[in-house]
């Protein structure tokens, strides 16, 4: 096998020689390039090994040398085309000094000829530029004057303080004028004071604003007073034109406080005199807000601030202030409870503030919105209603609440004719209503007390029918026999029972008095008389007849006759009830019907009465006892009862007889009750520890005591 001879290997030196002339021309392409730096080339060549930089410099040299070769060569290829050039060139420069010489030859004799058309262009174009600068100036003048004419009439306004008539001035065309003219001086110095100026409007007007709020103030109780008035007009006249319905249908402006005249249509809308059509109806009112209150500082501060730019500033602080002021006037005086004077004050103030702000939501485009006012009015009826539950919570008499719950009327009705909801308003009624029922169940228990006081507890007696039908007309007394009876008689009850009857009738008229003007239904007038009845018989009544049995100097025979008077009252209880009825036109089958608890009243009165009857009864014959003085160790007795025993027969004998008045069997019981006692008594007596001997005259005498109290009940006709 024949094998191909291999080359020999380059030796080391050649390897290096390679390598370095590889490294060089890296180098040289390097340097020979414009777009590269030439600091990183040149350490190249320093930081290589020692001799680099003089292999570097043979190798350049003979770069250098190669290049000059090359160069020559092609300065000898083109040579003698430059040579051919530049005899050419030669041949053009004598014709472009014979061309040179022409040509200033004819700049000359053209100059000559236009320097009396340059001196005349020269001139119109004087005159020219003189005439733009005329129209120009005109322009302008035309520009500055108005702004010059609406700046003086602006420092003349202000200084007069005339803000009526600067309401009127254009403060925008001011500003918008000024604009186009602004690069002269005068502009600039007006534009500078224009800043201050501003300043100075709004502080004017700001002022005449606090005035009018501060006025505002004073004022709406007037306003609230005139509003509170026309609204009890404006009920008293539907109360008339409820009553001439048939006549068709009829609506007449009554009140305007706002500018907007109101008129009630069947649908209970407002209508104002525009809607109404009725123009002569609508001049015939006299109070207006305007009449009352001079808006103009608030509609010349609005346009100012408007006009300036800075509405929001003026709204947010008209707001703030209304707030402040609503704070104010919700704020009632320590005293305001004793007299209904404090009470029509405090609701005059605040429907005057309302109404104030209730035109100026109509009036004016966005300075207060609804939602504003909504924000005012709920939280001033919160303040409100707090202020009536702790003020009307000290009146105890019922007349001032009353009269204040017809304030409390008015001042709803008025602010609900505005658009405020005053269901919370009526709703608190109720609690006033229960306060007005406390405060005259403290006066009735005052009245029944005296009553109770100057009754003599007697029958009463009739001497002629007249007295007899004055009676029955005060209280429903019938009875067949002692109407057949010849006068003089006696009626059974005493004079007590037909006061106490007019006055549970003259409560019911009072309550009524409270019901009216509530936008309630007969049957809840019905419901709320009801329970007020209830409540003065089964507490009031109740209550001082309790205290009135309870009492020391009343006796047998005043508990007797409370018992038979209370025995009338309770059947006079469906006398009552068809009072009610008759006074609401409800049925007393109606479902919700509340019935009178008179019943369970005077049955309990009765029933402590007979108790007492038995206590006092049973007090009387412990006196009798206490009166017993037995010898018990007496040798025989007397043969005849003791005298104390006798005396006790005797009265109660006589106890007895007045009770047969007595209904039922409230004598039966007593009789048992008084000899049950004397018996437990006797017994007592004789089993006392106390006693340590009786002789047997003694226990005849006893025995004697116990037979007469034994014949004296079998020959009782109780």
């Amino acid at each position: 096998m024949v094998h191909a001879a291999l080359p020999d290997p380059p030796s080391p030196g050649e390897e290096e020689n390679k390598e370095e002339e590889r490294a060089f021309g890296n180098i040289f392409a390097e340097l020979e390039s414009v777009d590269l730096p030439l600091g990183t080339s040149l350490r190249s060549i320093y930081d290589d090994q020692p001799n680099a930089h003089k292999r570097f410099m043979e190798k350049l040299d003979a770069r250098i040398r190669n290049h000059d070769r090359e160069i020559e060569k092609m300065c000898n290829f083109h040579h003698q085309g430059f040579v051919d050039a530049i005899t050419e060139l030669l041949k053009v420069r004598a014709d472009a000094e014979k061309l040179m010489g022409q040509v200033t030859d004819t700049n000359r004799r053209l100059q000559e000829a236009g320097r009396e058309v340059t001196a005349q262009t020269e001139e119109v174009i004087r005159c020219r530029i003189q005439q733009r600068n005329m129209a120009t100036t005109v322009e302008k003048l035309h520009l500055c004057i108005p702004v010059l004419e609406m700046y003086s009439k602006l420092k003349e306004q202000l200084e007069s303080k005339r803000l009526n008539s600067l309401m009127w001035t254009p403060l925008g065309c001011f500003c918008c004028v000024s604009g186009r003219v602004s690069q002269y001086r005068f502009c600039q110095i007006m534009a500078e004071n224009l800043p201050r100026l501003r300043e100075e409007i709004k502080e004017i007007s700001m002022s005449d604003l606090k005035d009018f709020l501060e006025s505002i103030r004073k004022h709406s109780d007037k306003v609230g007073h005139t509003a509170m008035r026309q609204a009890q007009q404006h009920r008293t006249f539907n109360s008339a034109v409820a009553k001439q319905a048939s006549m068709g249908h009829y609506t007449k402006p009554v009140y305007s406080l706002n500018g907007r005249t109101h008129s009630h249509t069947h649908y209970g809308r407002l209508l104002t005199a525009d809607e109404t059509g009725d123009e002569e109806e609508a001049d015939e009112e006299i109070l207006t807000a305007q009449d009352l209150v001079d808006f103009s500082p608030v509609y010349r501060c609005l346009h100012i601030y408007t006009v300036l730019g800075d509405r929001e500033t003026f709204e947010n602080y008209y707001r703030k202030q209304r707030k402040k002021q609503a704070r104010l006037v919700l704020q009632p005086q320590a005293n305001m409870h004793e007299t209904v004077e404090g009470y029509r004050r405090y609701f005059n103030q605040i429907v005057g503030f309302f109404v104030v702000e209730d035109h100026i939501l109509h009036a004016t485009q966005g300075l207060v919105t609804r939602a504003f006012t909504d924000e005012l009015w709920n939280m001033a009826l919160s303040k409100i209603i707090a202020v009536l539950r702790t003020h009307s919570s000290y009146c105890d008499d019922p007349d001032l609440v009353l009269e204040l719950k017809n304030l409390i009327v008015i001042f709803a009705d008025t602010l609900q004719g505005y658009g405020f909801p005053v269901n919370r308003l009526f709703d608190l009624l109720f609690e006033v209503r229960d306060q007005y029922n406390e405060t005259l169940l403290k006066k009735w228990a005052l009245v029944f007390r005296w009553i109770f006081e100057l009754d003599n507890y007697s029958p009463i007696p009739v001497e002629t029918e007249e007295e007899y039908i004055l009676v029955v007309s005060r209280f429903p007394f019938h009875d067949a026999e002692i109407e057949k009876q010849d006068f003089p008689k006696k009626l059974p009850m005493s004079q007590s029972v037909p006061q106490i009857y007019t006055q549970v009738k003259e409560l019911i008229y009072a309550s009524l008095k409270f019901s009216e003007s509530l936008h309630r239904s007969s049957t809840e007038i019905d419901d709320m008389l009801r329970k007020s009845t209830n409540l003065l018989l089964t507490r009031t009544l109740s209550s001082c007849l309790q205290n009135l049995i309870k009492k020391p100097h009343i006796g047998l025979t005043e508990l007797v006759q409370i018992i038979i008077n209370t025995t009338h009252l309770e059947q006079a209880c469906k006398y009552l009830e068809e009072f009610i009825t008759n006074i609401t036109n409800v049925s007393p089958e109606t479902v919700h019907t509340t019935r009178l608890y008179g019943l369970s009243t005077f049955k309990d009165a009765r029933h402590a009465a007979e108790g007492e009857i038995y206590t006092k009864l049973n007090q009387k014959i412990d006196e009798f006892i206490q009166l017993a003085d037995y010898e018990w160790g007496m040798a025989e007795s007397d043969g005849r009862a003791s005298g104390y025993l006798m005396d006790l027969i005797n009265f109660l004998r006589s106890t007895f007889q007045v009770f047969t008045h007595l209904p039922g069997k409230v004598a039966q019981t007593a009789c048992m009750s008084a000899c049950k006692h004397l018996s437990t008594s006797l017994m007592q007596m004789l089993l006392d520890t106390e006693l340590k001997q009786i002789s047997m005259g003694a226990i005849q005498q006893f025995n004697l005591d116990v037979i007469q109290c034994e014949c004296k009940y079998n020959t009782c006709d109780v």
